[in-house]
């Protein structure tokens, strides 16, 4: 058996204690500075609070600044499980700490933006670690539809690891397959990564149907707004095409769990899905963020903000046919302008 030591101890890196104990394996669930009282309750009860559950006997808790303790001599794999926003800080710590080469599991996601194209957040970290300390790291990274909730209780559940290295995500989904948890090996590392990225971006423009029924008038049927979301769902996998393909991915990964099974359960709940909800209901990105949805980290947005001078520079330059990417035009206007969204159903579904 491993000896495994998460980086992040928020919904999705504290669920995967479920798998990795089940298995067999040791844990040691370190949190961000941000994660302090998730640390303090799972030493004193064993119970993750927002999460609402108990971890796993033999889950080992340590604060952020206690990560080097964690990690010691003996682990054998590190899972980060920090937010997109927390990649740099991730990062600084492994450059501070690592002694040697151990390989990483991203459950992350998120792109990040460089000129001319996006790069995979796997690539960003083995890049930034090896240029600043010399160190080689195989990297792999977990895509597909997971709510952390869900696994927390051990409810089935299907995810592709991906790596540039076979072999080394054969050995994660080997270590990680149990009853309820089914990984599945991708080598497309470009495309699970533009999927599970951008689910949460494409989240937004589903979940502005819903928002936009409530202020639409009430029918004798009592009728919802569903037809709207699934037009929107199907462009968003259009547009998922689109974005691999311009990136070298496999179609692939956009019609299996990567893609269309991720985007589907990123649309029934979160917080991507809120900010389409009130999107619909006539607020802007930036009422939003200072509003209802005042503190809470909205991935999807963020990526939009960040990679929006990207994408607007490949589209500009014919590397990404803007005529093909309504929605995302859509999106990255309502986000970087802090305007309504307006959805260009006319533009939708085009040959």
């Amino acid at each position: 058996m491993s000896t495994v030591t998460i980086l992040g101890a928020g919904v999705m890196g504290s669920s995967m204690c479920m798998p990795l104990r089940d298995r067999g394996h040791g844990v040691r669930l370190v949190g961000t500075h941000l994660d302090t009282g998730i640390i303090d309750s799972v030493r004193a009860t064993g119970r993750h609070p927002r999460l609402n559950v108990k971890l796993p006997g033999g889950v080992a808790a340590f604060q952020h600044d206690e990560f080097a303790t964690a990690l010691g001599g003996d682990t054998d794999l590190i899972l980060l499980g920090i937010s997109s926003a927390g990649v740099g800080w991730a990062i600084d710590r492994l450059c501070e700490t690592l002694k040697g080469p151990v390989p990483i599991v991203m459950i992350t996601k998120g792109m990040h933006p460089e000129v001319g194209r996006l790069t995979a957040l796997p690539d960003r970290v083995a890049a930034e670690v090896k240029r600043r300390t010399g160190i080689a790291l195989a990297i792999a990274a977990i895509g597909g539809p997971c709510i952390a909730g869900e696994l927390a209780v051990r409810r089935q559940t299907g995810t592709v690891i991906t790596a540039h290295d076979l072999a080394f995500a054969q050995t994660l989904c080997d270590m990680l397959a149990c009853d309820y948890y089914h990984p599945r090996l991708s080598a497309d590392v470009i495309g699970v990564e533009i999927c599970a990225a951008f689910k949460n971006f494409f989240a937004i423009g589903v979940g502005w149907a819903a928002g936009r029924l409530e202020n639409m008038p009430a029918t004798e049927n009592r009728a919802f707004n569903h037809n709207a979301a699934a037009v929107i769902f199907g462009q968003a996998i259009r547009e998922l095409t689109v974005l691999v393909r311009a990136h070298g991915g496999s179609e692939q990964s956009v019609w299996g769990m990567p893609g269309a099974g991720d985007l589907y359960v990123t649309c029934q709940a979160g917080r991507n899905s809120r900010l389409g909800n009130n999107l619909g209901r006539g607020l802007t990105y930036g009422q939003t963020r200072d509003g209802p949805m005042k503190g809470d980290t909205i991935e999807g947005a963020e990526l939009g903000v960040a990679v929006a001078a990207t994408l607007r520079a490949m589209m500009s330059t014919g590397a990404l046919d803007a005529r093909s990417l309504p929605l995302t035009t859509a999106l990255l206007d309502a986000l970087t302008g802090d305007s309504a969204l307006d959805i260009p159903w006319a533009a939708f579904q085009r040959m």
